[in-house]
């Protein structure tokens, strides 16, 4: 992997090790957070790989993205 991965590039949908890096845990916490909840994942191909959305990674970080639906701009005051 020769290009480290940074806010300003990451794509849409993230693999596990993708989403480990940018956290910097470990990828199995990852897979426990998403069988917990705290990182919903996306099933994907007959395998069943999981990926997850650049939004939910960024609020995990505390960075909120606007969302031109306005979808996940919702908060609980």
């Amino acid at each position: 992997m020769a290009d480290k991965l940074s806010l300003e590039n990451l794509p849409d949908l993230l693999t596990v090790k993708e989403v480990a890096e940018v956290l910097r845990v470990s990828p199995l916490t990852i897979k426990r957070w998403g069988k917990r909840g705290k990182l919903p994942a996306i099933r994907i191909n007959s395998r069943g790989d999981r990926r997850y959305k650049k939004e939910a990674v960024l609020w995990l970080l505390g960075i909120t993205q606007k969302t031109p639906s306005g979808e996940s701009a919702s908060s609980s005051y």
